[in-house]
């Protein structure tokens, strides 16, 4: 097909925008919220290219998807999606950073050993042509079309009108990995860079040990995030995340709140050893480079783990919060050997194949 702006990349996805419930009223679409790389696919004459949502190629990570891809998707089409790979217990969030590896022959290994799929949910462009400016739902309709007879591991997300289907699909779907569901106005065009979405995410409240913090920057006067643990069956507490979102009065407040715990903080702290902690068997600590730290300073200073808070967070990934939590008030009343992970909502696990049926 000809490259023109509309169907050769970059093309900057469309956003979503956070809402704490799903849009009453008609004319949305709601489809499964997919936890994995948000990628453009490119299908021109014999080559694909596979954009990631910061414009960059993906196609040597993936290059089991390129082939899938020249393979099974027809020569002119642009479709939108996310990169997914699914373990045992539903979408394996890790499995999937670890598919970004410099080294070509580990990732051919990867390629084997933890295939990705592609989970399409929009069409931009078909036949050549954009189809960017017409409604959401014609451009559904059409990707259907598009996708029929499309296997694996290209899929089609399902797709509902109905709210309490996707109300449904909000807690069910979580079992298997995904991450909230998404709200399309059925009239929207597809607007590159725009949140002209919804995104509905789960979230559930925990009380946590705080058991150290992080300095601000480069600063020593304001505290930059709490570490967050959590006792397992065995009584060790496990570092399970962070909470971050402060404001600068509050960021210098927590210097002076936090100041009694730094006293003897180390002296029997349950992470004293983190980095003697190694292999994926070694308890969770905070503190360990890893690929993924890209070099960022992960120093910490150690607290008595005498305090506990509470925060909201969206869902675990294993045993961790998957993205920051936020911190919602301090549990005086708490005390830190009661923070454990059996406090945890525990969702049972769904079929990823089910989600992959889904019917428009």
């Amino acid at each position: 097909m000809p490259a023109t702006p509309a169907t050769s990349p970059p093309i900057e996805p469309m956003l979503a925008k956070i809402a704490d419930e799903l849009p009453k009223g008609e004319g949305f679409l709601f489809e499964p919220k997919w936890d994995g790389f948000r990628a453009i696919v490119f299908r021109n004459g014999d080559e694909c290219f596979i954009q990631s949502r910061d414009s960059r190629p993906l196609n040597r990570y993936f290059p089991e998807l390129e082939r899938a891809c020249i393979e099974r998707l027809p020569r002119g089409c642009v479709i939108d999606g996310e990169i997914v790979v699914a373990g045992p217990q539903g979408l394996d969030f890790d499995a999937l950073q670890q598919r970004l590896h410099p080294a070509a022959s580990r990732v051919a290994r990867l390629a084997q050993a933890t295939p990705a799929s592609f989970v399409a949910f929009d069409l931009l462009a078909a036949g050549g042509r954009s189809t960017m400016q017409l409604p959401q739902s014609e451009r559904r309709a059409r990707l259907e079309s598009l996708l029929k007879t499309v296997k694996p591991p290209v899929h089609l997300t399902p797709v509902t009108k109905d709210r309490a289907v996707a109300q449904d699909w909000l807690e069910r779907f979580e079992g298997a990995g995904l991450d909230g569901v998404i709200a399309k106005p059925e009239t929207a065009t597809y607007q590159p860079g725009k949140r002209a979405m919804f995104k509905i995410k789960h979230a559930r409240t925990a009380d946590c040990v705080v058991a150290g913090f992080r300095w601000y920057r480069d600063t020593d006067d304001a505290v930059g995030s709490l570490l967050l643990g959590l006792y397992n069956d065995a009584g060790v507490l496990q570092h399970v995340g962070v909470t971050s979102a402060f404001t600068m009065a509050m960021r210098r407040e927590l210097v002076e709140e936090l100041a009694p715990l730094r006293k003897d903080a180390l002296k029997d702290h349950p992470w004293a050893g983190w980095a003697e902690a190694t292999g994926d068997d070694a308890n969770r600590m905070p503190g360990a480079q890893s690929r993924w730290s890209a070099g960022k300073d992960l120093t910490w200073e150690p607290l008595r783990p005498e305090r506990v808070v509470e925060v909201k967070y969206d869902h675990l990934q294993g045993d961790r919060f998957r993205h920051a939590a936020v911190f919602l008030r301090w549990r005086p009343d708490k005390p830190p050997q009661e923070c454990r992970y059996d406090q945890l909502e525990v969702v049972t696990p769904f079929e990823l194949a089910k989600v992959f049926k889904g019917k428009a």
